[in-house]
């Protein structure tokens, strides 16, 4: 089982996600626990704020240290990755979703407003991971996007395991078309290729049309695939 611990000023922006497809069937099928940790639990009082003016100037402001040092040593994490999702930080892939799906607990700090104290970073952060190069209002959604990857590698959570084993990426290229009933519908047909039941061309179309998406949508991805299999494709 995978256990995911989420330090969060806003526990109820996950409430409603996590209790939606895979990751609610992820939770139980006992394949992975959530634990949401309010951060305003760790505050002195009413009246004490999570952020404050960052020293030396400049504009916006500072998520202060104390409650996400508190928050962190109140869980169960020995050891654990702790995740902060930062635009500053390195971009995340299918790579790192595997590795991190292989852990036993993973800590995820959601930031707001300019940033979090730096000291956090330092002392308790393992990974600093960016979904892209954009800025979002929240660390919440990146860290559910994060979650979502993970999860659905975790044994136990798909039907179908294998599925996820031939996603986009998993093999430095993009995932290929998929096709489903009715055979035709005004006159859209669905390849012969795929209802000839010969599964050597089957398994070949889709591998050709997936180096044709990933050179249309993806030329590093392509490159990197060529770089590693040369010889394999007809040109």
């Amino acid at each position: 089982m995978l256990e995911i611990f989420i330090i969060t000023p806003f526990p109820d922006f996950f409430k409603p996600i996590l209790n939606q497809s895979m990751l609610k069937k992820s939770f139980e099928r006992d394949s992975v626990k959530y634990n949401i940790i309010n951060l305003f639990d760790f505050l002195p009082n009413r009246e004490s704020r999570l952020d404050d003016y960052p020293f030396g100037g400049g504009e916006g402001m500072i998520m202060k240290l104390e409650p996400i040092f508190k928050a962190y040593e109140s869980l169960d994490s020995k050891n654990s990755r702790v995740i902060f999702p930062t635009p500053d930080g390195k971009m995340f892939n299918q790579n790192i979703a595997n590795e991190l799906s292989k852990e036993k607990k993973l800590v995820f700090i959601c930031g707001h407003y300019k940033g979090i104290d730096q000291r956090v970073r330092n002392e308790i952060v393992t990974d600093e991971i960016s979904i892209g190069d954009y800025v979002l209002s929240n660390g919440e959604l990146p860290a559910l996007i994060m979650i979502d990857s993970i999860m659905r590698l975790v044994p136990g959570v798909l039907n179908d395991y294998k599925s996820a084993e031939t996603d986009s990426f998993s093999s430095d290229l993009l995932d290929g078309p998929h096709y489903t009933r009715p055979r035709e519908y005004c006159g859209l047909k669905v390849p012969d290729v795929l209802l000839s039941g010969n599964h050597k061309e089957i398994e070949n179309w889709f591998l050709k049309e997936r180096i044709n998406k990933t050179k249309k949508n993806r030329m590093d991805l392509y490159k990197k695939y060529k770089s590693k299999n040369r010889g394999e494709e007809n040109e």
